[in-house]
């Protein structure tokens, strides 16, 4: 089989060295990769959003399954920009279904319209910014500012009072985060431990869930400093117990 995985980080390197222990690999290309995953394959300098380009590619080479790293081309299409082509097969939802990773606000709106809980939260434009402050009044200190949209990790900000987070509103909303705060998800704060939960799925039903993973993001110790793309991860987590589990 031939394949090419799509994304330049620490994700492909190690999605690069696992894929290269397959029997089933025959020939392995990282777009654009990085200085680590030209140890497991062939990196090629191609955008992961450059569709047209990575289909030229995939012909000449003939290349039978497309694995995207990141978020942003499943976000852009990929998987529905390929199926409309007739293949090759590509590892990663449609872009209906990578709106959950790539919106917050659409995120927070499946989880109330399918009774997922998850915190108090509203979104608002610079059209809307005084309703925004208004919303700010009535939350609890510390305040969670999420740009809508994706930013590597970095778009979310926790101020510890009123003053900052109606600067930090404004910031946001004025371009901080380029067009992925265009909107912004204001939430109210829950303390606690967290984990993320990865599965696998054929989109038919069958599913395999993966080892789960605690992500450590804020930059100083005792989570003080600003979200960072991850600092750091442990797996297996000691909370996620089968009764956790199930």
């Amino acid at each position: 089989m031939k394949v090419i995985l799509l994304g330049s980080g620490g994700r492909e390197s190690a999605l690069a060295w696992k894929m290269k222990q397959s029997p089933l690999l025959e020939k392995l290309y990282i777009a654009p990769g990085n200085g680590g995953t030209d140890a497991f394959g062939t990196n090629v300098a191609i955008s992961p959003t450059d569709f047209e380009a990575i289909a030229e590619f995939v012909d000449r080479e003939g290349i039978d399954l497309i694995v995207a790293g990141n978020e942003d081309p499943l976000v852009a299409g990929l998987a529905d920009f390929f199926k409309a082509k007739g293949g090759p097969a590509v590892c990663g939802p449609c872009r209906a279904g990578a709106a959950l990773e790539g919106s917050k606000d659409f995120a927070k709106r499946f989880m109330e319209s399918n009774g997922i809980p998850t915190a108090r939260y509203r979104s608002f434009t610079a059209e809307t910014i005084e309703d925004g402050y208004r919303f700010l009044e009535s939350l609890k200190a510390p305040y969670v500012l999420k740009a809508d949209g994706l930013a590597a990790g970095k778009g979310v900000l926790i101020l510890p009072t009123l003053d900052e987070a109606k600067v930090s509103l404004r910031e946001m909303l004025s371009g901080m985060f380029g067009k992925s705060s265009a909107t912004v998800v204001i939430e109210e704060f829950l303390s606690g431990i967290e984990c993320s939960v990865f599965v696998l799925t054929d989109g038919h039903g069958g599913y395999r869930v993966l080892p789960v993973a605690k992500d450590y993001k804020r930059i100083g110790a005792g989570d003080t400093g600003l979200n960072t793309g991850g600092m750091g991860t442990v797996s297996p987590v000691p909370l996620a117990d089968d009764v956790f589990m199930e």
